[in-house]
C-alpha cells in the first residue's frame, strides 16, 4: 500500500469552508466569475452562451482540445524571445492538481531524489514521498523575501537528483522568483541535466512587484528543454468549477511520458469544461478578465496592508508581490499563537474562515503562529472579514500586549 502524508490544507478546507455564515478569506482563488461573466467581458452580448449545446456528449479530444492547447501555449509567449510553444507539448488535465500530480507519476520514483522549494503547496514534496523519492526541502527565508537563494542548490544536489521544483508565485507566501533567478536556477540545472517543474498557477497575477520590476517569465522561456510548466483556469483566472489544467513542457518526450500515465488515470476533460477555458483563453475574453483580476488583487492587498499597519504590535508578514495569498504571524504577549487553535477560536467567535499555517504548511513547528489569508475574494468579503478579525484581535490580542 502506497503510505502518502495527509494532504492538510485540503482537509482542513474541506471541514472548514462550509461552515454556516462564514466569511471565507481562506479561498486562493480570484473570486469566480460565471460564464455570463465572461460573455459579458467580451462585449458580444448577443452570445448567449459559448458553450455548443448541440455537440454530442463523447470523449472528446483526448489530450485537450486543439483550440485550447494552443491557447494554453499562447500564455507561455509572454516576456518571451523563445519560439513559440506548440499545441502538441501541451496537455489539458483536471486541473493543476492533477497536471502537478501527472509529472510527478511520471518523472520520479524509488532512488530518486528531489529538490523542493519550501513552504509550498504540500503536493509538491510529499507526492515525490509517497513514490519512493528523496526529497530535500529548499527552505525560503525571510530575509531574502522567501525569494529562493540559488547558491544553496549545490549544497541540496545530489548524484541521484533527478527534478527540482518550484512554485512561481509562491504559495502561501505570495513571492515571486525573479527572471535572474529563475535564470540561474535553468543554468544550474541545466548544466546537470536536472528537470525542472515550475507550478505556475498563480501566473501571471503579478501584481504588485517593485517599480521597475517586470513579471518573470515562464520557465518555459528561458531556453531549456528539460522543463515542465503546470497551471489551471482557478487561480488567476478565477475558474476554479470547471476544473481544467494544464501540463507544458519543451520537451516532447515528457509530454508522451506524461500522456502515457495520464491513460491510468483520466481519458480526457469534460467537453463543456474545455469548451468554457476556451472561450475564457480566448482574446476577446482573457485580456479583461486578467485585467479585472489584477485590479481586484491589487486594491484588495491596499486594504491587507492597511489591516496589517493598523495591528503592526500583534501581527506581522512579507507583504507579497503577487498571487492571491498571504502569510501572517499573529502574537499574544510577544508569544506567537497556537495558530490551529486561533484559527478555530476566530471562526467560532466572528465567523472568518482562514487557514493555519503550522500544519498546513510547515513540518515539525515551522511557521508557528502564522495564518494563510487569501485577499482576492470579493472586496466586500475582504472588508467585512478583516473588521470582524480586527474587532478579534483588538480584544483577544492587542488587549493582552497593553495590559
Amino acid at each position: 500500500m502506497v503510505k502518502i502524508e495527509p494532504f492538510e490544507v485540503e482537509q482542513w478546507m474541506d471541514r472548514l469552508e462550509t461552515t454556516p455564515g462564514a466569511l471565507n478569506i481562506a479561498e486562493t482563488c480570484a473570486a469566480s466569475v460565471s460564464v455570463d461573466d465572461l460573455v459579458q467581458m467580451s462585449g458580444d452580448n448577443g452570445t448567449p452562451s459559448p458553450l455548443c449545446l448541440s455537440r454530442k456528449m463523447t470523449y472528446g479530444a483526448i489530450r485537450g482540445s486543439e483550440t485550447l492547447r494552443q491557447r494554453v501555449a499562447s500564455l507561455f509567449d509572454r516576456a518571451s524571445d523563445a519560439e513559440p510553444l506548440p499545441a502538441e507539448n501541451v496537455i489539458i488535465t483536471q486541473g493543476a492538481i492533477a497536471a502537478n500530480f501527472l509529472t510527478l507519476y511520471t518523472l520520479v520514483g524509488p532512488g530518486d531524489h528531489a529538490i523542493c522549494v519550501y513552504p509550498t503547496y504540500q503536493q509538491l514534496y510529499s507526492v515525490p514521498e509517497s513514490l519512493g523519492a528523496e526529497v530535500s526541502l529548499w527552505k525560503l527565508k525571510k530575509e531574502n523575501g522567501y525569494v529562493p537563494d540559488v547558491s544553496e542548490l549545490k549544497g541540496l544536489t545530489r548524484a541521484n537528483t533527478k527534478i527540482i521544483i518550484i512554485n512561481n508565485p509562491n504559495n502561501p507566501m505570495g513571492s515571486t522568483i525573479p527572471r535572474a533567478i529563475l535564470e540561474d536556477i535553468v543554468a544550474f540545472a541545466k548544466q546537470r541535466g536536472i528537470i525542472i517543474l515550475s507550478d505556475e498557477v498563480y501566473s501571471p497575477l503579478y501584481h504588485s512587484l517593485p517599480a521597475g520590476q517586470e513579471a518573470p517569465p515562464s520557465i518555459l522561456a528561458l531556453g531549456y528543454e528539460k522543463t515542465v510548466a503546470t497551471g489551471s483556469m482557478s487561480k488567476a483566472f478565477a475558474l476554479a468549477g470547471i476544473r481544467t489544467g494544464w501540463v507544458a513542457s519543451r520537451d516532447k518526450s515528457i509530454i508522451e511520458a506524461v500522456a502515457a500515465a495520464r491513460d491510468y488515470t483520466t481519458i480526457s476533460v469534460s467537453q463543456l469544461d474545455d469548451q468554457v477555458a476556451s472561450y475564457a483563453l480566448s482574446e476577446s475574453v482573457v485580456r479583461p478578465l486578467l485585467t479585472r483580476n489584477m485590479a481586484l488583487a491589487q486594491k484588495n492587498l491596499g486594504l491587507l496592508s492597511d489591516f496589517m499597519e493598523k495591528h503592526a504590535s500583534v501581527c506581522s508578514w512579507v507583504k507579497p508581490t503577487a498571487g492571491t495569498t498571504a502569510l501572517v504571524q499573529f502574537q499574544k504577549d510577544g508569544v506567537p499563537v497556537d495558530d490551529p487553535s486561533f484559527v478555530m477560536d476566530v471562526l467560532g467567535k466572528t465567523k472568518v474562515l482562514f487557514m493555519p499555517a503550522s500544519p498546513c504548511f510547515g513540518l515539525g513547528r515551522d511557521f508557528k503562529g502564522f495564518v494563510r489569508l487569501g485577499y482576492v475574494c470579493e472586496t466586500e468579503v475582504l472588508v467585512e472579514g478583516l473588521e470582524r478579525l480586527g474587532q478579534y484581535v483588538e480584544e483577544h490580542l492587542t488587549a493582552a500586549t497593553r495590559n
